[in-house]
């Protein structure tokens, strides 16, 4: 496993921006593919977006085209790149790693982040 913190997010207005980061440790970063999923009240844990070392992509369709996932792997650093915010979009956002491709189910992804609010209002 890798260990990540995250940073950023907080209140924005409808069609803001916000960026989230998502710093890892512990194993070589550039052997896992980084995701980021949320958690909204009322629903169960869902996949946004992940990137593979090589820079492979998946994006949940509800945030395509607004949400850019990157990754820094000199940095040891993935990011979430969040424009044109929805209050849909009001959760609280986790960074995941795992080893090899991407995995869109929670339960295949085995590090996780300590979560943070994203808040959109209206």
């Amino acid at each position: 496993q890798v260990q990540l913190v995250q940073s950023g997010g907080g209140l924005v207005q409808a069609g803001g921006s916000l960026r989230l980061s998502c710093a890892a440790s512990g194993r070589t970063f550039s052997n896992y593919t980084m995701g980021w999923f949320r958690l909204a009240p009322g629903k169960e844990r869902e996949f946004v977006a992940a990137i593979t070392w090589s820079g492979g992509t998946d994006y949940a369709e509800d945030v395509k085209g607004r949400f850019t996932i990157s990754r820094d792997n000199a940095k040891n650093v993935a990011y979430l790149e969040m424009n044109s915010l929805k209050p849909e979009d009001t959760a609280v956002y986790y960074c995941a790693a795992r080893p090899g491709f991407i995995r869109t189910t929670v339960s295949d992804n085995d590090s996780w982040g300590q979560g943070t609010q994203v808040t959109v209002s209206s």
